[in-house]
Formats: structure tokens, sequence, C-alpha cells
């Protein structure tokens, strides 16, 4: 079986379009048809449907698909095996949430650039709900989120722990001592998006502080939040670390004297198997990144996690 075929069978079953991946594969669209029309007769069954809004694949694609990805997985796991760090190729599929895109993902992603020239990385930003969903369907090999997941072949490695705190601009109404929990709660309170960890966190600690309604509003981007914030909207509950440049200006506060939220977990998840030892040394670049930017945030912005050895079971 053509190897080639497989691989641009994975790549339309990922992008649902036959013109995007002729676009990521630098190939036309006639050729990529043909390519899709060849591996078809081969198997004897159809893999796409096809109609206005797109390609889809049909059930029996579903299975190829698992099949094709293990395939071109143990390939490149195999070209690893005989190659040097600086040769190996291959790509790396990593999902992030929100706040290790405004974090450390840079400097992680450096370090694997530096150590693996030659494997492409493709990153995807998304809550941690649709990440972990993602990685379980085999859509990402690697992710960075707030919550421990079970499943076949997976594991999981607790990192480190981003603090959180209550956050008003300075000078505003909001900037003031608060009695209790209640009267805070009777301002509009910026978080993250519904039913994430965080916001449910924050909904747990409002309900202990005898708060039935609170005026929660929910964001799921950090640029949109740290807008809302800084315009005056409501108070904000999340991490410095997010908003460290306009703290150090003095345009934010933070308010003490006031319970502060659970702290925001950061979960490295990914799949183990044929084909995906490259994953385990990306998660040790992964905790190198995190280190080096811990050190310099300093404990009030994110606290290190030593691993124990029963977190990297799922």
């Amino acid at each position: 079986m053509n190897l080639r075929f497989l691989e641009t069978f994975v790549w339309v079953a990922r992008l649902k379009s036959f013109r995007l991946t002729a676009e990521k594969l630098f190939s036309t669209q006639a050729s990529i048809s043909s390519r899709i029309a060849a591996l078809e007769d081969e198997l004897g069954t159809r893999l796409f449907l096809r109609d206005s809004k797109g390609v889809s694949l049909t059930p029996e694609g579903q299975k190829v698909l698992e099949y094709a990805e293990r395939m071109i997985d143990t390939m490149q796991a195999l070209k690893q095996s005989i190659s040097d760090t600086g040769n190996i190729q291959g790509r790396i599929r990593v999902g992030a949430m929100d706040t290790v895109i405004h974090t450390w993902l840079s400097p992680f992603v450096t370090r694997v650039m530096e150590r693996y020239p030659a494997v492409e990385i493709e990153l995807t930003a998304d809550t941690a709900r649709n990440l972990n969903e993602q990685l379980l369907k085999g859509y990402l090999d690697i992710v960075f989120q707030t919550d421990m997941v079970n499943g076949d072949s997976v594991r999981n490695l607790e990192l480190a722990a981003f603090p959180v705190r209550w956050i008003v601009p300075t000078g505003s109404l909001y900037h003031r001592r608060y009695a209790s929990m209640e009267e805070l709660a009777r301002e509009r309170i910026i978080t993250f998006s519904k039913n994430s960890r965080p916001h449910q966190d924050i909904l747990n600690l409002l309900h202990a502080g005898s708060v039935s309604a609170p005026r929660i509003n929910c964001v799921n981007s950090i640029a949109a939040m740290t807008r809302l914030i800084r315009d005056g909207f409501g108070i904000g509950a999340l991490p410095p670390a997010l908003v460290h440049d306009e703290l150090k200006q003095g345009l934010l506060t933070i308010l003490d004297e006031v319970p502060e939220p659970p702290p925001l977990p950061v979960v490295a998840t990914w799949r183990t198997g044929v084909g995906l030892e490259l994953s385990e040394d990306i998660i040790a670049l992964a905790c190198e990144a995190l280190d080096v930017y811990a050190e310099e945030m300093g404990e009030s912005c994110m606290t290190r996690v030593a691993p124990a050895p029963e977190q990297q079971s799922a």
C-alpha cells in the first residue's frame, strides 16, 4: 500500500477539504482526488462522502483513518530510530489552552524547534474539554490543559499551577476593600469559559461564601478578558501571570483581604504507543521550559509541581 496515498487520505480527513489538502501538500486537487480514488479502489470501499459543505468520512473511512495514522506514525518511528536528533523528521500535534499560549508556550516551542529542527509542530489552541476530546480521538498527540484524562494508552503529568487572584483596574470603582465574598460578588466577575475548571472553581468559592446568584461573565479569550478588566467592565478572576505587564505598570491591581480562588493547574497529557515515542522527549522539553519560566516569574505567578510517579499514568 502506498504510504503517500495514506498520508493524503489522513490530511483530507483532518482538513475536510481536497483544496486545503492540496495546498498543505503542495499538490493539485486533481492529484489529491486521484490518490484518494486509487486508495478507494485498492481497499474496495468508499472513504469519503462529498456534498456542498465539503467532505466527511464514511464509517469505513473512519476505520481506515485509525489504521492509516498508526501506519504513518510507525514509519516515522522507524525513520527516527535510525536517525540522530537533528535528522529526526515527522510531526507532533500539540494542543494548548489559552493560558499556556499566553505564558510559556513560545519558549517551549523554541526548545522543540532547536532540538528537532526537522519535526513539524502543529499547534491547536482550544478549551481543555475540547483538547481532551481531540486527544482521545487521536487528532492530537500532546495537550496542555487543566485536567487528568482517563483513557487507553494515555499518560498524565501535572506540571505546574498558576495562582488565581481577583484583579481590578487601579483607581477604579472596583478598587476598594470588600468585607466579604458576598459583597464582592455584587459586582460583575470576569473569568474563563463556561464549565471550564477555573469557572467551576470560582462558582464553588462563591457558593461557599453564601453567594447564590453571582454575576459571572465567562470569556474564552485571554485578550478579551484583559481588555474587559482594563476597561472597567468588572472584577477579573485570573492568574496574575496573564497580566504581569499591566500589574507591573500599575494599570491593574490585585485585591487582598478576600479569599483567593483555587489555583489553575497545568497538566500534560499525551498518547503513548508505537510511533509516539517522541512525545516523551517533547514533555521533557516542556518541563525544561517551565522550570525557566517559573524561576523568572516567581511563585506569585507560577508554582512548579514535583511530578509523582503515579501521576504519570491514567
